[in-house]
């Protein structure tokens, strides 16, 4: 079937290839050599003995199996060695900068990780901003427990604080306490006296609802006294009495007359102050009776005053 087949050195060996071809020598490219086929003579594999050698220049002899299985072998190699060595093919290139992204696929593992920080999230339900003011005491005109309707001649919701001389040391942390309290204290001032304002607060419509005195530390009261401020204070949601502690043969007696008198009107409290003072006698000036102003005493004091107001 076949007179002749020749088959060329492979391009991608062509410079492997020595000067002389040895007897048994294949390219790596396949199979070349020079075969004429006899149809008369025997195949290689099937009548040559293996002790009779072969000629120094015998070309090896194949089947028409053989011949045909070579022949496919070297055409695949010499298609190959032409696309390895096509003039037209684009030389493979190496790029040494940064990656290309990778195609964005839904559910892909592979994702490309941004080099910039990562953008914060704001919640759709963040809290709003609040101011916060200082609130009255837990028993404050405005909180729990409720306070009874003030009558004619109170301004419901507001703090009312008449005092003397001592009032005066704590009212910069009281207005701080009792927010929006009225303060009026004088130095000096006695019992009597007082009565005297809470009748004019009243009777222009300024007094509140809630009325803190904090009077007795200048002289002497009685039970009389006590009723008639009772009495000019009636309608008033809440009335708070300041005890005193003063260095004076007063003091007892004075909170007596207070504790007893707050015990028999319901709309009534106490502020224990002397207490306090007797626990804390470093808050005090040397006298025993006043305090540094807005002092740790002072912020005490009112403090004590606002809870109850």
């Amino acid at each position: 079937m076949f007179s002749h087949v020749t088959i060329a050195p492979t391009p991608a060996c062509e410079n492997l290839t020595p000067a002389r071809e040895p007897a048994d020598w294949i390219p790596c490219g396949g199979p070349t050599m020079t075969d004429r086929f006899d149809p008369t003579s025997p195949p290689a594999d099937e009548g040559t003995s293996a002790a009779s050698p072969a000629p120094a220049r015998s070309r090896r002899r194949f089947s028409r199996r053989n011949i045909a299985v070579a022949s496919v072998s070297a055409a695949a190699a010499l298609s190959l060695a032409a696309c390895s060595f096509s003039p037209n093919a684009a030389p493979k290139t190496t790029t040494t900068g940064q990656p290309t992204a990778p195609r964005s696929s839904v559910g892909s593992a592979r994702t490309t990780t941004s080099s910039t920080s990562p953008t914060s999230s704001t919640s759709s339900t963040t809290a709003p901003t609040t101011t916060t003011t200082a609130a009255p005491g837990t028993h404050g005109p405005l909180t729990s427990p409720p306070l009874p309707a003030a009558g004619a001649g109170f301004v419901a919701g507001h703090v009312t604080a008449i005092g003397d001389s001592v009032m005066l040391d704590y009212q910069t942390a009281l207005e701080q306490d009792v927010p929006g309290v009225t303060v009026d204290a004088s130095v000096s001032r006695q019992w009597s006296a007082g009565e005297t304002l809470v009748q004019q607060l009243k009777a222009s419509g300024q007094l509140g609802a809630v009325v803190i005195i904090g009077l007795g530390t200048n002289g002497p009261i009685s039970t009389t006294d006590f009723n008639t401020m009772m009495s000019l204070l009636s309608g008033a949601s809440r009335v708070v009495f300041v005890n005193v502690h003063v260095d004076r043969t007063w003091q007892d007696p004075n909170n007596t007359v207070l504790a007893t008198g707050v015990a028999r009107y319901p709309n009534a409290v106490l502020v224990d102050w002397n207490t306090l003072a007797s626990q804390n006698p470093g808050w005090l000036y040397s006298t025993a009776t006043h305090l540094p102003i807005n002092g740790t005493g002072a912020q005490a004091l009112a403090a004590l005053v606002a809870g109850k107001a």
